[in-house]
């Protein structure tokens, strides 16, 4: 697996001959140097509806002709501007060409752009013969998390939110980590605007005191898993 970060809460993930984009912030991210325009995608994963999350989801579809995945709500508002997409609730998987793909319980709040209904927080478990991962989307600390490695695979690598004022902070996150039971962590939904900056070495730290390695990725930087 190639893990590429699109800054904020965005990634792709290549897999199975896939390209799989999560939660692409790019349009109005002032920290940003990707053109939407130039990411290719053959699936779209969406968290939730925050404006931050889905900005360039239904351009990059259209252009692409990507099917977008996340939960009812926001898969029929992708419906409705004449995009594929496949819906999922929480608690069910389903597999698709780059793998199983299994939404989970995440702790926030989900409104589309335009103020409709965007249903209820989620993260993604993804796994195939390549690995196994868990985006967790934009969440507080919950105890749902340790169901995880009760009911998926073996995370080889986690993607956790650490910036704190709207998701969890690094401290929480480092709990996080624990709950399922993953000592690779890439940070995610931090640095992008003031409330959400963060110490890195502190971040860091608090990870190393729990075994468990936290990687910050530059944006545009990329993985291999």
């Amino acid at each position: 697996m190639k893990l590429t970060y699109l800054g904020h809460g965005g990634f792709i993930v290549e897999t199975m001959g896939k390209k799989v984009v999560i939660d692409p912030f790019l349009t109005g991210n002032p920290l940003a140097n990707i053109d939407p325009k130039d990411i290719e995608a053959d699936y779209i994963l969406l968290t939730h509806g925050h404006g931050d999350h889905v900005a360039d989801a239904i351009p990059i579809a259209k252009r692409t002709g990507a099917m977008i995945i996340s939960n009812y709500e926001i898969a029929t508002w992708a419906g409705k501007q004449d995009v594929k997409n496949h819906p999922l609730n929480h608690g069910g998987k389903w597999q698709f060409p780059f793998g199983w793909c299994k939404y989970v319980n995440a702790v926030h709040t989900s409104t589309l752009p335009d103020g409709s209904n965007g249903g209820d927080p989620g993260g993604f478990v993804i796994w195939n013969k390549e690995g196994c991962f868990y985006h967790a989307g934009d969440t507080a600390l919950t105890m749902d998390m340790k169901l995880i490695p009760m009911t998926c695979p073996k995370l080889d690598f986690a993607i956790l939110p650490i910036g704190d004022n709207f998701t969890m902070g690094y401290e929480d996150a480092s709990i996080a980590a624990d709950f399922i039971e993953c000592n690779q962590i890439i940070g995610c939904h931090f640095d992008t605007f003031g409330y959400i900056e963060i110490d890195s070495a502190k971040a860091k730290a608090k990870f190393e005191a729990r075994n468990k390695n936290l990687i910050l990725m530059g944006i545009g930087k990329s993985l291999e898993f």
